[in-house]
């Protein structure tokens, strides 16, 4: 049965959602490493089988391309989920989700600094709106926070850890041809796995190894390794295929709308006019940023057809 790729988007975003409300939950139960190992470690059993046979058979691809693997697993993997379930110890899921829907302008402006790639005026006016959302946010739309630098360092860690996702981004830009797309995840994954256990192991040692005999956190971990970590991605990748990534990165502005749905139902949090007014700023300004580079590059395309007719 096809499913439309539509449905497959949305459902994906859903699914990225419940990854900040697990987050949330488990605030003070499972330190941040410590979540973010157990949620590739079941994601690695869950697609793994998947893809075992490509992966042996790539082993000297694997063993070239061990930088971009690297960059992609400590970028990726590793310092965006810690910095994600960090956030979520200090700052509302809702903010954090909120937060994150600024990752389309970080990546405009690294792309820019990294890759020379240009920004057009109104691109610009996109990524001032995005970064004046956000600093409406995180200072509760309130002076004082600002001119104190008085901020939620929740929110803080969530914006350094865009930062971390933007570069895995571009990583993913330039070297993802390179790899089979599902082996290739999940060998960023087991590195990824590789470098949390010692983070994970001081986690243990300071604050103390979490009770995974819990019914609800092997609920939670369970989720977080399969939804988020394989179904979304699956469901992401064919309904990229099937529209292209253009039309597909608006469906990440659902992110922060189902999770504040969410929040609200299952955490119970409060959603504030402060946070209404400068999500809808943000995602105007997310929407400016990338829509004149999806337009350059339709024309792009109908101009290289003209020339090849």
């Amino acid at each position: 049965m096809k499913i439309h790729p539509y449905i497959l988007l949305t459902a994906a975003m859903l699914f990225f959602s419940g990854n900040f409300i697990v987050g949330k939950s488990f605030e003070g139960i499972i330190p941040p490493f410590t979540l973010a190992l157990l949620r590739f470690v079941s994601a690695t059993i869950f697609l793994l089988p998947v893809c075992l046979k490509t992966i042996n058979l790539n082993h000297a691809l694997w063993k070239k391309e061990w930088k971009p693997l690297m960059g992609l697993a400590i970028t990726g993997i590793v310092l965006f989920n810690g910095c994600l379930y960090l956030s979520v110890n200090y700052t509302s899921s809702i903010n954090a989700a909120i937060v994150d829907a600024l990752t389309p302008t970080v990546a405009a402006i690294l792309g820019f600094l990294i890759l020379r790639e240009t920004i057009s005026k109104l691109q610009t006016v996109g990524i001032i709106l995005s970064f004046g959302g956000i600093l409406w946010i995180i200072s509760r739309g309130s002076l004082d926070v600002i001119t104190s630098f008085s901020f939620n360092i929740g929110d803080v860690i969530m914006l350094i850890g865009i930062i971390f996702w933007a570069l895995y981004s571009i990583i993913i830009k330039k070297h993802s041809s390179k790899f089979p797309t599902i082996s290739g995840l999940v060998m960023t994954m087991i590195i990824g796995i590789i470098i949390l256990l010692p983070i994970s192991i001081i986690e243990w040692v300071t604050i103390g190894f979490p009770n995974l005999l819990d019914g609800k956190i092997i609920l939670g971990i369970v989720y977080i390794g399969i939804f988020p970590s394989a179904l979304a991605l699956l469901a992401w990748y064919k309904g990229v295929a099937e529209i292209g990534p253009a039309k597909a990165s608006i469906f990440f502005n659902l992110v922060p709308i189902f999770t504040t749905m969410l929040a609200v139902i299952i955490l119970g949090e409060q959603f504030t006019h402060h946070q209404f007014f400068g999500g809808i700023v943000v995602l105007f300004g997310v929407y400016l940023s990338t829509k004149t580079r999806r337009e350059n590059k339709s024309k792009n395309k109908r101009l290289k057809r003209n020339i090849a007719n």
